[in-house]
Parts: C-alpha cells; structure tokens; sequence
C-alpha cells in the first residue's frame, strides 16, 4: 500500500528512539515532512526535531508552532508515542508515579491532540494515531498507572472519532504487545521471559513492523 499523497507534515511525539524513531523513519522514506518532539530538542540523524515536553501546554503549542514554521504547513499527521513507566506493586505506588505516567502518557496525548486538531480542522483532513500497548487492555502486575494511561487512549480516541470524523480526521489506537526497544529491554529477565513465553509467534516484534502499521492507518485509504 503506498500513501496517496506524500509530502504531509507528520509530528511524532518521543520520537527520537525505539518506536517513535522507527514511525518517524518510516514516514520520512515515504516522503512525507517529519518533526520528532523530544525533551532536549536534538534530532536523530537525518530527521528534524523541536524541543517538547507534554506534560506542559505551552511546550506543546509552542512544538507545534515550530513544527508549522518549519514546513509551512499545518500538522496533518500526528503520532502521540512520547511515555513513561513508573513501575510499582499497588501498595508501594506514590502518587507521583501514578500522576507522572498518566500525565505523560494520557493527558500529553491530550495535549497533542487538542492542538493538532487547530491545524487539522482548517485543512479538512487530519489522522492522529495514538500508540498505546497491549498492557493497556490485558493489564499487568505493578503497571497499574501505565495500564491506566494506556487504557485511556482507546477511550480519548473513540471520542476523538465521534467529535471529528465528519471533517475527515480520524483517530487510531495501536495497541502493541512486546516490541524490542530500549525501554523494553530494561525490564526484568524474568518479566521478558514471562512475556515471551505468552507471544504466539515465540518472538519479539520489531519496531519497523509497528511503523508500517501506523503508516496503514494514517494513509488515505
């Protein structure tokens, strides 16, 4: 499947490794105009960046302003990836790891979209993909705030539907099970193995399999 119309301004948010890097890269081959956000405001190699931080609005508005400058147009795509894991058994979790993960991963996706949507709404036309996670729908031990944000995209995005899929902007959850990053491979052996041995495929997906996913949702057709 290939793109109908190449050249559109794509935002991924956290896209500066793992997954966000590989969604990034996916769509810069196709052609399209790419801006990864990231916390420092460095880019990965042959990808432009701005500096954001999604737990803050004016960060947000301010990435997307940048963003917009920088290719002249308004964001038609956007891929909310940027999380974080505060893991912990529910006795021990404080607030503040419940309350980062949420704000992270829920709320800056929240963000994302109510921004992108300016932009999206005066081009008739817009796709927002959100990256979520198989935990969010199956659960997992000590990931009861990661479990919740996750949990929390599917809804924001049904009704993201409902609000905006008659001006032709549509919103999509990408619920991915065990992916090789970075961050995956910080987990405990033991956990990797669990996950492992509960993958039909007896494998670790990749992230390139992920960005093509994502490149499906957010084409034309």
């Amino acid at each position: 499947m290939t793109d109908a119309a190449p050249g559109r301004t794509v935002l991924v948010t956290g896209g500066n490794r793992g997954i966000g890097l590989a969604i990034a890269r996916s769509f810069a081959q196709a052609g399209d105009r790419v801006v990864v956000t990231t916390r420092s405001g460095d880019a990965p190699e042959g990808l432009d960046a701005v500096p954001c931080e999604v737990t803050d609005s004016a960060s947000v508005d301010a990435a997307f302003a940048a963003a917009e400058a920088l290719f002249g147009s308004p964001v038609e795509v956007l891929v909310a990836n940027a999380g974080v894991t505060r893991d912990q058994l529910l006795l021990r979790m404080s607030d503040e790891d419940f309350d980062q993960v949420v704000d992270t991963n829920l709320a800056g996706a929240f963000r994302c979209a109510r921004r992108a949507s300016k932009g999206m709404i005066r081009l008739k036309r817009g796709r927002m993909i959100f990256i979520s996670s198989v935990v969010g729908l199956y659960g997992s031990p000590g990931q009861t705030n990661y479990a919740a944000s996750k949990a929390g995209l599917v809804g924001m995005a049904r009704s993201i539907s409902r609000e905006l899929g008659g001006r032709n902007i549509t919103a999509n959850v990408v619920a991915p099970g065990f992916i090789d990053t970075d961050m995956t491979a910080a987990l405990p052996q033991e956990r990797r193995a669990a996950y492992l041995a509960n993958i039909p495929a007896g494998r670790y997906a990749a992230p390139e399999g992920l960005a093509a996913a994502v490149r499906i949702l957010a084409s034309h057709e």
